[in-house]
This record gives C-alpha cells, structure tokens and sequence, in this order.
C-alpha cells in the first residue's frame, strides 16, 4: 500500500460500522485519510470512528434529508469532500423471498436502501465535490448470476454507475462499482445458507471465500489519482466466480 495517498483528503463511507464499510474506512485513515463513517448502528459506528480518529453521523441512506445532514456535518467539519463509498445496503439477516412473492413493503424498503440508497448520498455529496472527486458503489456479483431482489438491486447499481458516470463527468467526478463475490463476513454467514456458500466456494477458481481485505486494494486503487482515467466501471473481485468477456 502506498502511505500517503489520502492524505488531506475527506472521505465518507457508508455502511462502515462493521464488515467491508469498515475495512475500507480502515483503509483510507491508513493512508492518511479523513474518514467519516455513516450507518445507522451507531454503537459500532461512533467505535470504529473513534478507533481511526474520524467522525460518526448516523445516517439512513434511503432518507434524502438524512444524507443531506450527513454531507452538511462532514463540510461543516472538515471543509470539502474528495471521495465518497456506497456501500450501506440491507444484506444481513436479509429476508430470502422470490421476486414474485416477496411481501411488497419489504421490497420497497430494501430497494430504497440498496439501490436508491446511493444515488441519494451521491445527489447530497456531487454539489461539494468542486475540485472533482471519485466515487466507489458496492456491487456484487450478484448481478450476474440468478439472486432474485438481491441480484435486481445490484444490477441497478451497476446501471447507477454507468448512467452517472456520465452525468457527473463534467464535474471531473469519477465513478466505479466494485462487484465483490462470497465474502467472509458475518452478514454472509447469517443470510446465506451453509450448504449454498459451500456451493458457491467449491466453484471458485481460487478455492475460498474472500475477506474484506481483499476488495481493500481495489477500493483504494479506485479512490486514487491512479485511477483518474477510469470511470463508469464495474470490477469483478469474486476469486473468478464470474468470467465475463
């Protein structure tokens, strides 16, 4: 890793009171990064904030004013923003429900979190990105295999990128998805059931699941002023699960 790639930058990440948010967050205060994590679980947010010298808002992504507050407390506390992580998403304890007969409500409200939710912070935090930023959306791969309202929102995030991408340009914003595969991570092992993962694991190229630290270097990469002539990108970082030409 490069030491000071982020430094005097400002970064928020969504979703960082735990799991891969929080490994990212880790990440960017490691290379000197100010770090604003935003969640609704705001014990675990206000300690992994504490523990990287950065800023706790509780925030819910799927309520514009709430990520509006959330782009107001981070200018009012360090000035501007330079990069910004969609990762907050409904995933943990997730219901498991087909398309055709999960309870609509439900529906509703998992879409304006995993899907809408990103494009509302990106609304609130484009207008401060003045001097041009880069923006990284959490995907999965997912969106390339059947996964039913899980696999529809991550499709639609990877259409977000695309579509603002190209909208946001002209600001000099850049915009990426990272599309992970099997993670290690707690909400993994709660949502998915052992005999799936097993499955999954068993047809990876690599032969395991992967761990937060291992989307680190890809979300970092992306972030960065080495990456400043690539935008409206989906990466796959899935152990070869998915091989798309």
């Amino acid at each position: 890793m490069h030491d000071n790639r982020f430094t005097d930058k400002t970064a928020i990440v969504t979703g960082a009171a735990g799991g891969i948010g929080e490994a990212y967050a880790r990440a960017i205060a490691a290379e000197g990064g100010k770090v604003v994590i935003a969640d609704v679980n705001d014990e675990a947010g206000q300690a992994v904030a504490d523990s990287i010298g950065g800023l706790y808002v509780h925030t819910d992504v799927a309520d514009p004013e709430s990520a509006e507050n959330l782009v107001a407390t981070t200018v009012d506390t360090y000035g501007k923003i330079d990069a910004l992580v969609n990762n907050a998403a409904i995933y943990g304890g997730m219901k498991l429900d087909f398309l055709t007969t999960v309870p609509w409500d439900y529906y509703k409200k998992f879409m304006s979190v995993n899907l809408d939710g990103a494009l509302n912070v990106t609304r609130a935090v484009h207008k401060h990105m003045n001097r041009g930023g880069a923006i990284v959306n959490q995907s999965s791969t997912a969106a390339w295999v059947y996964s039913g309202f899980y696999g529809l929102a991550k499709v639609g995030v990877n259409g977000l990128t695309q579509q603002l991408a190209v909208e946001l340009g002209g600001q000099k914003i850049r915009i990426n998805a990272i599309a992970p595969g099997p993670i290690d991570t707690e909400a993994t092992l709660t949502t998915t059931p052992e005999e799936m993962v097993k499955d999954m694991v068993s047809k990876l190229p690599l032969g395991r699941m992967g761990t937060p630290e291992d989307l680190v270097g890809m979300c970092l990469f992306l972030l960065s002023d080495e990456a400043s002539w690539i935008t409206g990108q989906i990466f796959n970082v899935d152990g070869g699960q998915v091989i798309r030409s």
